[in-house]
């Protein structure tokens, strides 16, 4: 049978930093390089992680796919917030995935997705496999990689049935060669030089791999439709030529639109050319770091018609071009503000009760009521309509997709939020059912009574005496 890509997202956060209001910023210690001043990359909010944009991510492409049952889910990021958890485990707890289900973190090098979705491919006989990756690195102030990253996520589900793009076959190797690293202790990388990366690392261990690759399938170099590497355009046309590729299969790398995701880019840019593929068109992805990942793929003709096409694409096009650079460095943990007396608040986690209620804080499972059919949260052992009142009565009712509108709100400038105003009030879901709740990504007066809203997953709050991150759920505008 049959196994490859089955859909695909991805999800960047709503901000996006001009490069050029980094620019001007720092126009007084440098000049900038005008190429490091064009276009804009994204950054997540306060209360966004790799947990929760891989979450984002992964419900996108589970939503895209025929069929919502994933037996594995497999997290890649070198920014997990957790080194001693499973970072996957919360994302599949937040997407309601059944037992039995296998969990994976990878992480220490860029070719960690790649080397999760080869895995995945590779599973002859394996379920369907969610293979997510999710990245929010953090970069010294005026740095290259200041500019040249972005936060974000990608998600492709791996199956059997309803395939777009078959597994053509892959190859591997590993050398330690460094490009850039970043210690357990350390918050930012350490870069080494361009010239040299491109030169002795690209240029030399990318080629070799392709063609070696391309010379067990017998596929000639000039049969690659589209070209999958995550370096600059001019870069990555240098590593197909030397390859024997055509500058025409390189894929666009997307980083004026979006920044560098590290270990998401390569299936950030993988699901772009999905997103525009055609049926029969061989596709080369690799994935680079410390090694060289090689897989190829094929479409099928279900490509044409699947339910992810255009998700990249809507990903890239919805973000919001944002010229405050002090609020990147507060958001992105750089700065440290004074937010006054009403932020100083313990914020620890009683674990006992977040076991307990685990499904209801992460899954944002409610109840509904087999007697009456009221939907409720938190669900209870009472149903909360005043003409039932049955006890023992609630069947479990996943709320996180469901649709609401805004019924009250409130704009408070006095409590406490890294990103003020505090905004929360309450929604009524479409088909019964009430949450009061936050906000999240919502601009000053922007909000209004019957305003359509969504549910996204995000951090609650951090409790940094114990270095504990407690999720939950916000609503947030629906935006064309």
């Amino acid at each position: 049978m049959t196994r490859g890509i089955t859909s695909w997202s991805a999800y960047l956060p709503r901000q996006r930093l001009a490069r050029s209001a980094v620019a001007s910023a720092l126009a007084w210690c440098r000049q900038p390089a005008k190429r490091a001043a064009t276009g804009e990359r994204a950054y997540g909010s306060w209360d966004e992680d790799s947990v929760t944009m891989a979450v984002e991510a992964g419900r996108l492409a589970l939503h895209a796919a025929p069929a919502r049952n994933a037996g594995a889910l497999h997290l890649a990021s070198t920014t997990l917030p957790f080194a001693d958890r499973s970072n996957a485990g919360i994302v599949a707890d937040a997407l309601s995935l059944a037992n039995p289900l296998d969990t994976q973190d990878a992480t220490g090098s860029q070719r960690a997705a790649t080397g999760l979705l080869l895995r995945a491919l590779s599973g002859a006989g394996a379920g369907d496999t969610l293979v997510v990756a999710a990245e929010r690195r953090r970069t010294r102030p005026g740095s290259p990689e200041e500019v040249a990253y972005g936060d974000g996520a990608a998600a492709v589900l791996v199956g059997s049935a309803g395939v777009v793009a078959e597994f053509v076959g892959a190859r591997s190797v590993a050398v330690d060669f460094v490009d850039h690293y970043r210690e357990t202790a350390a918050d930012h990388d350490y870069a080494l030089e361009e010239r040299w990366v491109r030169t002795e690392g690209h240029l030399k261990l990318v080629p070799d791999a392709v063609r070696h690759l391309l010379g067990e399938r017998a596929i000639a170099a000039g049969d690659v439709h589209h070209f999958i590497f995550a370096a600059p355009h001019g870069a990555a046309i240098q590593v197909a030529a030397a390859c024997g590729i055509g500058a025409e299969a390189v894929a666009d790398p997307l980083l004026e639109r979006c920044g560098h995701t590290g270990a998401a880019h390569p299936l950030l840019m993988l699901g772009a050319v999905l997103d525009a593929a055609g049926p029969g068109e061989l596709i080369v992805l690799v994935g680079f770091g410390q090694g060289v990942d090689v897989l190829m793929l094929r479409t099928t003709a279900a490509v044409a018609g699947a339910m992810a096409r255009g998700t990249v694409g809507r990903a890239l096009s919805s973000g919001v071009t944002d010229h405050a650079y002090v609020r990147f460095l507060s958001h992105s943990g750089t700065l440290a503000m004074d937010w006054g007396m009403r932020a100083e608040r313990d914020t620890r986690t009683a674990q006992t009760v977040h076991y307990r209620k685990h499904r209801e804080l992460n899954g944002l499972v409610g109840g509904r009521c087999r007697s009456c059919d009221t939907v409720q949260y938190p669900k209870s052992r009472v149903c909360v309509n005043p003409a039932c009142r049955a006890t023992d009565t609630q069947s479990d009712e996943v709320l996180a997709d469901a649709a609401g509108q805004v019924k009250t709100f409130t704009e408070d400038w006095l409590a406490y939020v890294p990103a003020p105003p505090l905004q929360y009030g309450n929604i009524g879901l479409h088909g019964g059912g009430n949450l009061f709740i936050e906000f999240a990504d919502v601009d000053p007066g922007e909000l209004s009574v019957g305003a359509a809203t969504r549910f996204v997953f995000r951090i609650k709050d951090v409790d940094h005496v114990r270095g504990f991150h407690r999720y939950f759920w916000k609503a947030t505008p629906v935006r064309s």
